[in-house]
């Protein structure tokens, strides 16, 4: 027997008074319909060449009754697979039992194939689509990198974009990473205070600006920074902006970016309602304002190894009081886990949730950053500004 490759597909309804049995259904169809529809149309001689395929019979029996369908498959005409599909509706008997069968459909198998690879291909086109528009998205975005990348400068030892010292607006951030940031997007006229003090450099270009902007992160660093930004400049910071809330300048997108600069508020309202913030927390307020609170003499002597650390590095101070190898953030925890007695744990970037998760698993009972942006119960905090 030729393989048979199927392009119509005949749906038939049967029931029988009666019980019968799948083997009967099929004679039935071969022998009742031969003589009927001439030689060119004998199903025996059809299937043996492969233009009628396997008759599929299911029979579900019920009190006596017998229910199912008819599966056939053809690869003739159009013309031909109808003229067999009405034959078939002319057997009424099947065996001995009383029987009717009744052609629901006939289907284009090409069409159903093509109406699935179709809805399959739009399925995967969508999965090509979502990932190449993050895919494009990161390929803009180093192909701006390019244009953007070893444009900053620095100024008395602040990184600034190339435009920060010509440019009649000024945007302030925190750090490199935030310069670099907003170059990567376009923007070539922010400069980085590098730390919580404000340099006198800083001070004396703000002034000669039309319009200075504080951008800063959207977490207790950023507003603290905010306030000593605000602090130092006066009436010379003209507008604020903030990223979302618990968000750095440094991760955002550009469109955060946009959005962000686009919805600066006028600096003494902004600097009003952050004040009130601050107010209800006095221990922002404290670090605020530089050494409103006692700093333990051992805490300011430790806080020297600030100075040997990179940035997102830490060390800890071990029981005997001494420093511990410079540690890579990402190694942190597990060494935390496996010293024992430490007595702090220095971080020279922004104390997170997270690094205070590591202090808790360590046991370490003080904990000092270049800012603070979380408290842990037990653990003792300080930033670089408390100290003296």
């Amino acid at each position: 027997m030729s393989e048979h490759k199927s392009k119509y597909m005949i749906h038939a309804k049967i029931k029988a008074e009666g019980t019968i049995q799948r083997k009967d259904v099929v004679g039935a169809i071969f022998g009742q319909t031969e003589g009927l529809l001439g030689e060119e149309l004998q199903l025996r001689k059809l299937q043996r060449t492969g233009r009628i395929g396997h008759v599929d019979v299911n029979l579900q029996s019920n009190k006596g009754k017998v229910s199912g369908e008819i599966l056939l498959p053809s690869s003739l005409d159009q013309v031909s697979t109808a003229v067999i599909g009405a034959a078939l509706e002319t057997i009424d008997r099947i065996g001995p039992c009383k029987a009717k069968i009744s052609v629901s459909r006939i289907e284009n198998v090409h069409s159903v194939k093509r109406d699935t690879v179709i809805d399959r291909a739009k399925d995967l086109l969508l999965n090509i689509v979502n990932q190449g528009s993050e895919d494009s998205k990161s390929i803009l975005d180093e192909v701006r990198s390019v244009l953007t990348s070893g444009t900053e400068t620095a100024h008395a030892g602040m990184t600034c974009g190339p435009n920060a010292l010509k440019a009649d607006a000024l945007i302030i951030v925190e750090g490199r990473n935030d310069v670099k940031n907003l170059l990567k997007y376009g923007i070539k006229n922010a400069i980085a205070t590098m730390g919580a003090n404000v340099k006198d450099e800083l001070i004396e270009l703000a002034k000669s600006k039309t319009s200075v902007t504080a951008f800063c992160d959207g977490d207790r660093g950023g507003k603290l920074l905010l306030m000593e930004i605000s602090g130092a400049l006066g009436k010379s910071l003209t507008h604020v902006a903030l990223a979302p809330e618990s968000r750095e300048v440094e991760h955002l997108e550009g469109k955060v970016i946009t959005k962000c600069l686009g919805q600066k508020e006028a600096a003494t309202k902004a600097m009003s309602k952050i004040r009130k913030i601050m107010e209800s927390d006095d221990e922002l307020v404290a670090g605020a304002k530089n050494g409103a609170r006692e700093v333990p003499e051992n805490i300011q002597g430790w806080a020297s190894h600030m100075a040997d650390l990179k940035k997102n590095h830490a060390l800890l101070i071990l029981e005997d009081g001494t420093p511990s190898e410079p540690i890579a953030a990402s190694k942190l925890a597990k060494y935390a886990e496996d010293v024992e007695g430490a007595q702090c744990l220095i971080f020279n970037a922004k104390v997170s949730t997270r690094i205070m998760e590591i202090a808790e698993m360590g046991a370490i009972p003080n904990v000092l950053g270049s800012t603070v942006d979380a408290q842990a119960e037990g653990i003792e905090t300080y930033s670089m500004a408390e100290i003296e």
